[in-house]
């Protein structure tokens, strides 16, 4: 759906863009709370939550003890008693304390219960790498969880899905991780924030651009059965990406056009539910293949990708689909990540070795 109105387009962060949708969710509904470390009084450590503490009283949004699992289990009975619990997990690897509480109740108690119990509840969780953190702040922790039924996986790439994703999570009746780019949280793009909220609340998403800045579609269909959208249209190979990869496959694609090469660019957008559709329409078209992740490459969501792709996409596969991801190695220190990082030299080297000759 088209906007009516004349929108004006601010320079604005993915942090702001989530603390709007934040906010937006607990003026929405009175069911929704915010918790977790530091996300009362300090705003947040990336100052997601600044504000909201202020704004809507320390009976929505407050801060918790040092306790990931605890903050996991309390949100669980919040949850069964009907409300829309919103917790943030303060880095990626800080969350695993809390991981019994998520793969063991949260993903399985709609299941459990017959339907009877659902779990609405979002977990935040800022992760992967590129802001110079040690371990324990930079992990790619989205295998674990896609790995796990009954969960719904997401991640932004940019501002608009930021704001639109995450207000759909909130609304969704099934548990969802919400995985926040971690370097991408201070970069901007030319957004209309009061218009993604008019949108979204009038039942639409954002409207599809070439590069992706002003998101894909319906935000709670792609929570229902996946919304990968296309970033940018190319015509010789299709680079599948999500969140923290997606800017530096975007600028591979944008230098491979120097060397001649149209390179069509995928952002899945939904990890789970996955969108098939629109990555098997893409090389279909294209024939050629391949998935970019930051995370370690054995076992990995690029890996499912990649399967995926070989199943359905045979018999128009011109070679092999190949992956770029992270080093199967623990998550190196500061002043090595960028070798650990798929950067876009790393991924132009894979384009070469995509099949180009007949």
């Amino acid at each position: 759906m088209m906007s009516t109105t004349a929108e004006t387009t601010t320079p604005v962060t993915m942090a702001t863009a989530l603390n709007a949708a934040l906010a937006d969710a607990l003026t929405a509904d009175p069911g929704v709370l915010v918790f977790g470390e530091d996300v009362g009084i300090l705003g947040g450590v990336f100052r997601v939550t600044d504000g909201l503490a202020e704004r809507f009283g320390a009976d929505r949004c407050f801060d918790t003890p040092l306790a990931e699992s605890g903050i996991a289990g309390t949100a669980v009975g919040m949850a069964i008693g009907g409300l829309r619990p919103v917790i943030e997990m303060q880095f990626d690897a800080f969350a695993y304390p809390a991981f019994q509480q998520v793969v063991s109740h949260i993903a399985k108690m709609r299941n459990r219960t017959r339907g009877a119990l659902a779990m609405s509840m979002v977990i935040r969780i800022p992760y992967a790498g590129g802001i110079g953190g040690v371990e324990h702040h930079s992990d790619s922790s989205e295998a674990y969880y896609a790995h796990t039924p009954g969960l719904k996986v997401v991640t932004p790439a940019t501002v608009a899905d930021a704001y639109l994703l995450l207000r759909a999570a909130i609304d969704s009746d099934d548990p969802v991780v919400f995985l926040e780019p971690k370097k991408l949280y201070f970069a901007k793009d030319q957004v209309d924030l009061a218009a993604l909220r008019a949108r979204y609340e009038a039942g639409a998403g954002a409207t599809s651009t070439s590069d992706g800045s002003e998101g894909g579609g319906d935000p709670r269909a792609a929570l229902e059965a996946g919304g990968a959208t296309i970033a940018r249209s190319g015509t010789d190979a299709t680079l599948v990406a999500y969140g923290p990869s997606l800017p530096a496959v975007l600028a591979a694609a944008a230098a491979a056009e120097a060397d001649g090469r149209s390179l069509e660019v995928i952002d899945a957008r939904t990890i789970v539910p996955f969108d098939d559709a629109a990555v098997v329409a893409s090389v279909r078209r294209t024939g050629r293949a391949l998935v970019v992740s930051e995370e370690s490459g054995f076992g990995s969501v690029a890996g499912e990708i990649a399967a995926r792709i070989q199943e359905r996409c045979f018999h128009s596969l011109r070679g092999p689909v190949l992956r770029v991801t992270g080093f199967d190695i623990p998550y190196p220190p500061p002043k090595l990540e960028q070798h650990f990082l798929p950067g876009v030299d790393r991924i132009l080297d894979a384009v070469d070795d995509l099949q180009w000759e007949d």
